[in-house]
């Protein structure tokens, strides 16, 4: 499970470091279509963060199949609690890909997954958190994301209806999001400086986006939106968009 360890490690030093988050959802005509979330940590290489972990100057680059490793640790996944084990199963259906380069001074983590339905699709930094969360047993314990506040207190969903594309955050815990607010200290101006991009791409042209900033490809059918990862942190319901497409 050294991956895993890794990817705790680089996960803590991405969160100290201003960065490049970024979702992408790509939609079909028959509403299926692939989401991925990834984070670009090439600056923390550029600043001497090649010396992290436990990697040396040796290249890692490995990829985890979460639905082999569930096969793989089901005896011990069997004897976990119902709730912890639906958690694990959520990882079924998607893959991580992690590069650290020393070399080429760079580090970049995706995960990514393909839907039958847009309803299907969950909250990809609670997805990281889960995997992050994975240890020799299968069992959870902690997570970074989970003590930098990300993902907590909120919910994301994602809806696709009569040409209306929708993500919706909502925040069921205002308290622990107020908490993280005054907690943020220093690392306001790092989460300031790092930024989350949406790209959405659609199988009709866009009619309007909720979002001022969105950028429209030449086709119309996808738009990228950049938005600062303070305000995901702090205020997460201005990443909520609703999307509406033209009728064909």
């Amino acid at each position: 499970m050294k991956r895993i360890y890794v990817l705790s490690v680089c996960i803590l030093l991405l969160v100290l470091s201003s960065c490049k988050f970024s979702e992408t959802i790509h939609i079909k005509e028959d509403g299926s279509g692939d989401m991925s979330f990834s984070f670009d940590g090439s600056q923390l290489m550029q600043m001497g963060a090649d010396s992290m972990g436990e990697t040396g100057d040796v290249v890692l680059d490995s990829t985890i199949v979460f639905k082999d490793y569930l096969e793989a640790k089901k005896d011990s996944i069997a004897t976990l609690s119902e709730a912890e084990q639906k958690q694990l199963k959520a990882l079924e259906n998607f893959k991580m890909h992690m590069l650290m380069d020393p070399n080429t001074k760079k580090m970049v983590i995706d995960i990514n997954t393909e839907f039958k339905d847009v309803d299907e699709l969950e909250d990809m930094y609670k997805v990281l958190s889960k995997a992050n969360e994975l240890n020799d047993k299968g069992t959870a314990k902690t997570s970074p994301a989970g003590n930098m506040g990300v993902a907590e207190g909120t919910e994301v969903h994602y809806t696709y209806k009569k040409n209306i594309f929708k993500r919706t955050v909502k925040v069921v815990d205002r308290e622990l999001l107020e908490a993280t607010k005054d907690s943020l200290g220093d690392s306001e101006m790092i989460l300031a400086a790092s930024t989350y991009t949406l790209n959405y791409h659609f199988p009709k042209k866009i009619k309007s986006v909720s979002l001022k900033n969105a950028m429209f490809s030449e086709d119309h059918k996808s738009f990228t939106a950049e938005l600062s990862f303070k305000d995901y942190v702090t205020n997460p319901e201005s990443l909520s968009v609703e999307v509406e497409l033209e009728e064909e």
